[in-house]
This record gives structure tokens, C-alpha cells and sequence, in this order.
């Protein structure tokens, strides 16, 4: 029963994303929360400083969305509700008061001219002033120390020093670093956009050719989707066929092959064809949502290096406070002299020591990271595991399909009986292994239609396959066995022929059996990936040491590794 209760209430409770441009640094938080929490029907609070959003647990019936928003904006913080797709966050400009401010300041200069303009400095303080004047109030209100108050006792006390110039000045930088920051923090949730918005915001039925939005479509739902069009929802392929492009996911640089009952995601890309997809979840519920909530629980993590900053920032403001008061309280008490330029150093150190840059710094590096891992397909569950990747010596990669292609090429094919034609040989060899699914068996089908030799496999009987050894087929009253050495005891060969010849070094070789005689060999090569000899070094460049695993033969890793010595990498077994 109480379990009911609770589930009954959570399903009540609404989820929302705010946008507030006023949010400067962590010392807004605790503001936030006072103003928040005091409200009815608000359960939760987070603040992402580093894009300056706000998501709140609430219980709609009690608060709505934009009540919250007025509640932060009788505080001044410029909130507004997100929205999916908008970037109404992103500040092309700085605020009119800035470039007032700015204006007035840069005409001052004219006092040096006529007098009378040194007063335009006190007016660039009236212009630009009335931002930082609110959101110190609102502070005050919620006993809180932030910046603002901070600015405020500085630009107090330059007026009051007849240092008009300097105040204008400290409004019009603070001003303006608000704006800058207001575009790293742009930059930092551009990436975490461009990952939510790859998701196109409608669907089209098949059945009816209706367009709806995805929001709409329901479980089982059959989506149509034309070639050059972005999937819409996760689902299978009931009809048709096609490559796709998912590197927006998954960071996978070549096309993947889809056919019925292959699994699409949304957010990928119909290179070409036309396909029916049956969706299998919600559009909250797709990767590319997932995706998204994970980084966004990721940027609510905090490393251990940003726990600390915080820890000290509470502490960091009060600080600053009581040592300027110092400057400026010791020296009049012990009545010095040249007072004044007492009173200008603690205002200077009121100023230069302001605690944004040191709180933002952190956060804003953390948050783009993980923004842009995850657009590359990399999902980190917080930022103390990027913390944990500066500390690696030692780095060892997969060598088949990672550093190599996994895309096997036959590099020699020969025959070892006399009288039998390589493209006979070929013929019988790739008819078989037409039946099989290994990627050698792919490249020696490959190898033959290169050479005009068409396999049958419909030509072929009592296919078998041993794992681990190789496959057998008869063909044309051939009794053929295909593998590596082990496949010599299957075919009754107590002899495996001898490899001669640099072109079988460092390959993979394949033993060709006729019955129980001797009758071909060949030898398949995997080359090393583009990029990765660039990447090697540059893991060489950061003094991070590479290493190699595998359980391919010596020859064919230590092949691997020669090709890469220049970067490097070492071979381990």
C-alpha cells in the first residue's frame, strides 16, 4: 500500500529544465536553492553551473513551470523555461547595459581634453550598474555572499576614493566577462545540443504515410524511412535493406549493412534503400535519450579536484572579504600616512580575487569533455573517470579489428600439385568457403572473383566446419579439406608442407588439402588500420606507453609490430 502511494506521487511529479543566464558561478547555487526549495511543490533542485541550467522536481498541480520562472526572475538570475532545440542561451552580443556602459567609459577619455567628460565615467556606472545592483539585493535578501556584492563594494569604494574612471571600469569588465562567459558556457552545451537535436522531431507511419511526432508514436509502431532520412526511434527492420550511418552514435566510421531483423537506433542515418522499422521503445526511452541523461547525470558528478574548489569556495569569498577589510581597517587604525593607496589595494585585491574563474574552471573543461566523448560515442559515468585517465602509463589495444582493419586479403595463393590449374584450385576452394562465415573465408572468395573465378556453392557437398581448424566440402568428387595446420590430421596428413619464401613471413597461412595429399597454399595479410600510426604517436607525444594484445601466432603479431616500431607499440601475447 505505501509502495503505491509513493509510486502514485511519483507519477505526479514533473521534470524541468530551466535556462538561467544570471547563474555565474558555484556562489548563485546556494541563491537558487533558497529561492527553489522555499517554494511549495518543489522537491528537488540541480544546478549544471557550467551551462547555466536549472532542473527541477516538481509537483505541477501545486507549481508550474512558469511560476518557478518568475521566482527566479524576481531575484534577477534571467531565467526562462528550455526549450528542446532552442538556443535562446547563447548571447551574440553583450547586454545593452554593457555596451552603454562601454560607450561612456571610452568617451571619458576625453577628460584628458575637456574636464567636464571625466563625468561620463560616473555615468557609465549608472548604466551599467543596475544588473549587478539587483542580483546583489536578491543576495542580500537570501543571506548570501556572492560576486555582485563583491563589485558593489569595490565600485562603492573607487566613488568614494573620486576614482570615477576605475569604477566605470570595474562595471564595464564585469559586464563584459559576465557575456564571455555566457559563450563558454554556450560552448560547452553546444555539443550536448548537437547530441539531443540529431533525433528529427517527426515520424512518418507506413501504413497510412501519415507524419506524426515521435513523441506520438507508440510501441510496435511501423515507421517508414527513406534513403538520405535520420531514423526516428530505436526499433528492427521488418522490411527492406540498406546501409546506415551511425557514427553519430556510435563513433563507427564505415556504413553498417541492415537487413530484416537488424536493430536501428535513432539518431543513425539511411545512407540508401528504403526500410519498414518496428519500433521497440518510446522516444524517451531511445539511445540518443539515454545517451543524453546519461551525460547530464555525468555533469552533475562532480570529480574529486571540483569538490574540492567548491569545498574551498565557501570559504574562498568570506575570505577575500575580511582581507581587504584588513587593508583598509589596519592601516587607518595605525593612522599611515598614504591611507588612500591602502584603500585602492584592498579594493584592487576585492576585485582580482574574485572566485569565478577559480569555481568555472573545473566544471567548463569537465562538461565539454564529456559532451563531446559522447558525441563521438564514448559515455563516461562521471567526471572522476576523466580525472582517472590523466593518470595512465600504460595503454593496450586489441590487435585484430582495432589497430588492424579485421579485413583479411590473400597476399599468395599456390598450387602444389602439378597438372592442377590455380584456377581450378580456386575454383573448388572458394565454392567452399562461400558456405562459410569467417572473414578469411571471405577474403579467399574475394581473391578468386578478382582472378574471374566464380564460385558455385550450390556445386558443393557434405559441408562441414571445425572450428578451430579449418572446413571440409566435396566438390565435383573432390574430397577438399581448407584450414589451418590442424586440419592436416582431419584430411589424414601426417606431412604439413614446408613455407617457403618472405611473401608467407608474418602472415596468416591456410594448408589446402586434396583428400589426404598436399594440394595448395596461401597466405592472408590484415594491415593496420588508417589513423593508427598518427594515434600511437600521439599517445608516444602525451608519454603514455602502448601495448599490443593477441592471440594470433608470433609471426603475424610480430608482423604487426614492425609496422609499427617507429610509434612504439610493444607486442605482448
Amino acid at each position: 500500500m505505501v509502495e503505491s502511494e509513493k509510486m502514485n506521487e511519483t507519477k505526479k511529479l514533473s521534470k524541468s529544465y530551466f535556462d538561467v543566464l544570471g547563474i555565474c558561478c558555484t556562489s548563485e547555487v546556494v541563491l537558487v536553492e533558497k529561492i527553489l526549495k522555499n517554494l511549495e511543490g518543489v522537491k528537488e533542485v540541480s544546478v549544471i553551473v557550467t551551462t547555466k541550467t536549472v532542473i527541477v522536481i516538481h509537483d505541477s498541480l501545486l507549481i508550474s513551470q512558469q511560476q518557478i520562472v518568475k521566482a527566479l526572475n524576481r531575484a534577477r538570475l534571467e531565467a526562462s523555461i528550455k526549450v528542446k532545440g532552442e538556443k535562446n542561451y547563447q548571447k551574440k552580443w553583450p547586454s545593452p547595459f554593457a555596451i552603454g556602459s562601454g560607450i561612456l567609459l571610452g568617451l571619458s577619455f576625453l577628460k584628458y581634453f575637456f574636464a567636464p567628460f571625466q563625468w561620463l565615467a560616473l555615468a557609465a556606472v549608472a548604466v551599467g550598474i543596475p544588473p549587478i545592483i539587483f542580483r546583489g539585493v536578491a543576495a542580500v535578501r537570501n543571506l548570501t555572499l556572492d560576486i555582485n556584492i563583491l563589485v558593489l563594494i569595490a565600485v562603492a569604494g573607487s566613488i568614494a576614493l573620486h576614482d570615477y574612471w576605475e569604477a566605470g571600469t570595474i562595471v564595464f569588465l564585469f559586464a563584459i566577462a559576465e557575456w564571455l562567459e555566457s559563450r563558454a558556457s554556450h560552448k560547452a552545451t553546444a555539443a550536448m545540443s548537437s547530441l539531443v537535436n540529431i533525433v528529427p522531431p517527426t515520424a512518418v507511419l507506413a501504413e497510412s504515410g501519415e507524419v506524426v511526432n515521435v513523441d506520438e508514436v507508440k510501441l510496435n509502431s511501423i515507421l517508414a524511412v527513406k534513403a538520405g532520412e535520420t531514423i526516428p526511434i530505436d526499433g528492427v527492420v521488418v522490411e527492406g535493406e540498406c546501409d546506415v550511418d551511425e557514427k553519430t552514435l556510435t563513433g563507427e566510421s564505415f556504413p553498417v549493412s541492415k537487413q530484416i531483423d537488424s536493430t536501428v537506433w535513432a539518431g543513425t542515418t539511411n545512407l540508401n534503400g528504403y526500410i519498414s522499422v518496428k519500433t521497440t521503445a518510446l522516444a524517451e526511452d531511445c539511445a540518443v535519450a539515454r545517451m543524453a541523461q546519461l551525460v547530464e547525470d555525468a555533469q552533475n558528478k562532480k570529480s574529486k579536484t571540483q569538490r574540492y574548489i567548491d569545498k574551498c569556495a565557501k570559504y574562498y569569498t568570506p575570505a577575500v572579504v575580511a582581507i581587504s577589510a584588513s587593508l583598509a581597517i589596519v592601516p587607518t587604525a595605525l593612522r599611515v600616512h598614504n591611507r588612500n593607496e591602502w584603500y585602492r589595494l584592498a579594493l584592487v585585491t576585492l576585485v582580482s580575487a574574485c572566485p569565478c574563474a577559480l569555481v568555472l574552471s573545473t566544471p567548463v573543461a569537465m562538461c565539454c569533455a564529456l559532451s563531446k566523448a559522447a558525441t563521438s560515442g564514448l559515455l563516461f559515468k562521471g567526471t572522476e573517470y576523466l580525472e582517472t585517465l590523466a593518470k595512465i602509463k600504460i595503454m593496450a589495444f586489441d590487435k585484430t579489428g582495432t589497430i588492424t582493419k579485421g579485413e583479411f586479403m590473400v597476399t599468395e595463393f599456390k598450387s602444389l600439385i602439378d597438372g592442377l590449374s590455380l584456377n581450378t584450385l580456386l575454383y573448388w576452394i572458394s565454392s567452399i568457403e562461400s558456405k562459410s562465415g569467417h572473414p578469411m573465408a571471405a577474403a579467399l572468395v574475394d581473391y578468386a572473383q578478382s582472378n574471374s573465378v566464380e564460385p558455385k556453392p550450390d556445386k558443393v557437398e557434405q559441408f562441414q566446419n571445425f572450428p578451430g581448424e579449418g572446413i571440409y566440402g566435396r566438390i565435383d568428387g573432390m574430397e577438399i579439406y581448407v584450414g589451418n595446420r590442424k586440419i592436416s590430421s582431419r584430411a589424414g596428413c601426417t606431412t604439413v608442407p614446408e613455407i617457403e619464401g618472405d611473401s608467407f613471413q608474418g602472415k596468416s597461412v591456410g594448408y589446402i588439402f586434396l583428400g589426404s595429399s598436399p594440394a595448395g597454399i596461401f597466405s592472408l595479410s590484415d594491415v593496420c588500420r588508417i589513423g593508427v600510426k598518427e594515434a600511437m604517436r600521439e599517445l608516444k607525444q602525451m608519454g603514455i606507453k602502448t601495448a599490443m594484445l593477441t592471440g594470433d601466432c608470433y609471426a603475424a603479431a610480430n608482423h604487426v609490430q614492425d609496422q609499427g616500431s617507429e610509434w612504439g607499440i610493444k607486442y605482448l601475447m
